[in-house]
């Protein structure tokens, strides 16, 4: 808490990124490099607020994908587990995928019909 109040200017250009992020997306005209690269910005913003936002195993996982391509990432989940998003170009993303070859590979790809609730109800089976 206290390295977040010490830490305003960082977090307001955070704040600033996800308008410009928002932008690129949805511009048909837009470099959706930009996208990746506005993703590794946020990374370093973000890691410098303070050390309890990654550890070496993801650092190490980071810079494995950076240097076989990847341009950005983001750390997704709630702490504790999750996941890593890492953008690439189409044409890197085999590098990417094999230079983390020992992780899990989740595919995924963006939706703009917006959120969604999953409602799960239980059957109830009567006695026969």
């Amino acid at each position: 808490v206290k390295a977040i109040k010490d830490k305003k200017n960082e977090l307001l250009e955070m704040l600033k990124i996800v308008n410009l992020g928002e932008r690129v997306l949805s511009d048909k005209n837009s470099d959706i490099l930009e996208f990746g690269r506005l993703l590794d910005y946020t990374w370093k913003l973000k890691r410098g607020i303070t050390n309890f936002i990654s550890n070496d195993v993801i650092d190490t996982i980071y810079a494995r994908a950076n240097k076989a391509g990847a341009i950005g990432g983001k750390l997704m989940g709630a702490g504790g587990g999750g996941f890593l998003m890492l953008f690439a170009e189409p044409c890197k993303q085999s590098a990417v995928k094999e230079a983390l070859s020992d992780l899990l590979y989740v595919p995924f790809k963006f939706e703009d019909g917006g959120a969604s609730v999953l409602y799960y109800a239980p059957e109830t089976l009567a006695a026969v």
